[in-house]
C-alpha cells in the first residue's frame, strides 16, 4: 500500500482533518483525500491521521486504514485495550462500513454484488488484481443512488463485506465502471473526469468497547 511505501513521497496535504467524535478510548475522524492514514517510512511522509492526533497529545493507534486518496470516516484507538477490542470487531465483521463513489458510465441495474477474488499484483504493487486460483475472497454490494446522463457517471452506495486492499476500486473497474479520478484502475477518460478519487467512507458503526452500546456516524461526501 502507498501508506507504507519506502520510495513514494506523498504531496503535502493542507486539508483539515475533522474530529467527528471523541471519547477517552477512541476518536472518530473524517480524513481528507490526500492525507495518509499512518506515517510512511520516509520522513517526508510523516503527516498522517495518526501523527496529527499524536501531535494533539497522547497515544493514537490505527485500527484500520483508508487509502491516501480516499476520504471519510476512520476510528482511531487511544490505548491498546481499545485497539484490541475494536480490532476484534473488524475481524469478526461486526463493524459496518459504507461508502459512496462516483463512477464512470450509467449503470443499467439498480443494485448488485461483485465477488471477484483479489490478490496483490506483485510485479505492479501496490496494485491488486483478480485471481480465481489463489485470490482471497472479496465481496462488495452496490446500489445506484443517482445517474447523471449529462456527465456519463453514476453515484453509488458501496458496502464492502470483506476488506481487501483497493477492493472497491478494483471491483468497480472490473465491471466496467471505474471510480472517477482513480489513477490506478481507471482509464484516461475516467481519471480525467475528477480532480481526486471520488470515493468516500460515509458510514461507520461499531459497538462502544467500554459499554457495548452501538454507535453510528454518517458524513456526506460533498461530491
Amino acid at each position: 500500500m502507498i501508506d507504507s511505501s519506502t520510495c513514494y513521497i506523498a504531496p503535502p496535504c493542507h486539508e483539515v482533518m475533522g474530529i467527528v467524535h471523541e471519547e477517552c478510548g477512541f476518536w472518530v475522524v473524517e480524513k481528507p483525500s490526500g492525507l495518509l492514514s499512518v506515517p510512511g517510512r520516509a520522513p517526508e511522509n510523516r503527516d498522517s491521521v495518526i501523527s496529527r492526533l499524536q501531535d494533539m497529545g497522547g497515544e493514537a493507534w490505527a485500527v484500520h486504514r483508508l487509502d491516501m486518496s480516499t476520504s471519510g470516516l476512520m476510528v482511531v484507538a487511544r490505548n491498546k485495550p481499545v485497539l484490541s477490542a475494536l480490532s476484534r470487531q473488524f475481524q469478526q465483521r461486526t463493524v459496518a462500513k459504507g461508502y459512496v463513489a462516483m463512477v464512470f458510465g450509467l449503470i443499467k441495474d439498480d443494485q448488485g454484488s461483485v465477488d471477484f477474488p483479489l490478490i496483490c499484483d506483485w510485479p505492479n504493487r501496490p496494485l491488486q488484481c483478480v485471481d480465481y486460483d489463489v485470490g482471497k475472497q472479496a465481496l462488495t454490494h452496490w446500489q445506484v443512488l443517482e445517474r447523471y446522463p449529462e456527465r456519463n457517471c453514476s453515484l453509488l452506495s458501496l458496502t464492502p463485506v470483506t476488506g481487501r486492499s483497493h477492493q472497491l476500486r478494483v471491483h468497480m473497474a472490473e465491471i466496467g465502471h471505474p471510480v472517477l479520478g482513480c489513477r490506478f484502475y481507471g482509464h484516461d477518460v475516467s481519471t480525467a473526469m475528477a480532480p481526486r478519487l471520488m470515493l468516500h467512507a460515509r458510514n461507520l458503526a461499531f459497538d462502544n468497547p467500554v459499554n457495548g452500546k452501538r454507535l453510528e456516524w454518517l458524513v456526506e461526501s460533498g461530491f
